[in-house]
């Protein structure tokens, strides 16, 4: 499977498959550098979906949700504050570097 090597692999929860599946997210933010890829796979237990990812950004947390529309990363945000304490949850920090993807779905 040469392809999977490129591809980066996103698990992720069900509510945020379900933005994904729907279109309300169309950009995935992940703690760390940027992973090599011109496709992403987003699993949720059995369930997978497939993006087209058409640009990546990389910086602090802060930076990164003021640059794009936080809505895009966490559709039920209604603030920027909200968007973060709901990234602090799944991290346990906003410190360091984060990647946003910006993707596209495949259908």
């Amino acid at each position: 499977m040469q392809w999977w090597g490129k591809t980066p692999l996103f698990i992720v929860k069900k509510e945020v498959f379900e933005w994904i599946k729907t279109g309300q997210k169309t950009v995935e933010l992940r703690k760390g550098k940027a992973k090599s890829g011109e496709q992403a796979v987003f699993q949720c237990g059995r369930n997978i979906l497939r993006g087209k990812i058409i640009s990546k950004d990389e910086g602090d947390l802060s930076t990164l949700l003021h640059n794009l529309n936080f809505r895009e990363i966490i559709p039920t945000a209604e603030s920027v504050e909200e968007a973060i304490v709901y990234i602090k949850k799944l991290y346990g920090t906003t410190e360091g570097t984060f990647t946003a993807y910006r993707f596209a779905s495949l259908r």
